[in-house]
């Protein structure tokens, strides 16, 4: 079949729809553009970060901008420090959490010592009544694991702000993860065991 004679210019020509990205947010000729780079750069010119929302139009929001970053690092150094207390409370409170009733069952010399146990358990922590040390342990736990998996998370957003691969965000980062150090991350060594959290 020769269908050389068949005008096929009236189905392929698409001069009408003019520039077909116009109606589109994001893509016409005058809205913003998020540029990514993938090397290192001191450019703010149509800097996202990590989010389209997040966009620096002029130099005070590269500024706001900045000082939110700061406090973001910082943050996640107020965040670790407030984990490494509450581990310790946690360790605290096993140690002083009463034996149960059964390991002394066998033992006579053994129950005065757990009568003064009780009494100091009843005046000084009368929450732990009727609890163990697995059931402490075990809810502790629980609760640290839920803490460590928020503290992943933020150290990978703070990762993936750093990773504008931008001089000034980087440097933001920086900067507030020494602060963060500073004010929170007294009783801690300044070496770390991972690059990203």
């Amino acid at each position: 079949m020769d269908h050389s004679g068949h005008d096929h210019s009236t189905h392929m020509d698409h001069s009408g729809h003019g520039d077909m990205h116009s109606g589109h947010p994001g893509m016409g000729e005058g809205a913003p553009r998020c540029s990514m780079n993938m090397l290192f750069t001191w450019n703010t010119e149509n800097l996202c970060i990590v989010f389209r929302q997040w966009h620096i139009h002029s130099t005070f929001s590269l500024v706001v901008s900045l000082l939110a970053i700061v406090a973001l690092a910082a943050g996640y150094e107020a965040l670790r420090e407030g984990i490494r207390q509450y581990e310790a409370w946690t360790n605290k409170r096993v140690e002083t959490t009463p034996h149960p009733r059964e390991q002394y069952r066998d033992d006579d010399d053994v129950e005065p010592q757990l009568e003064d146990e009780e009494r100091l358990a009843e005046t000084t922590m009368p929450w732990l009544l009727g609890q163990n040390v697995a059931a402490v342990t075990k809810r502790a736990h629980a609760i640290k694991s839920v803490l460590y998996g928020i503290q992943n998370f933020y150290a990978f957003m703070i990762m993936l702000i750093f990773m504008t691969y931008n001089g000034w965000v980087m440097l933001a980062c920086s900067l507030g993860a020494a602060l963060g150090y500073f004010v929170f991350g007294s009783r801690t060594t300044a070496t770390k065991e991972t690059a990203c959290h």
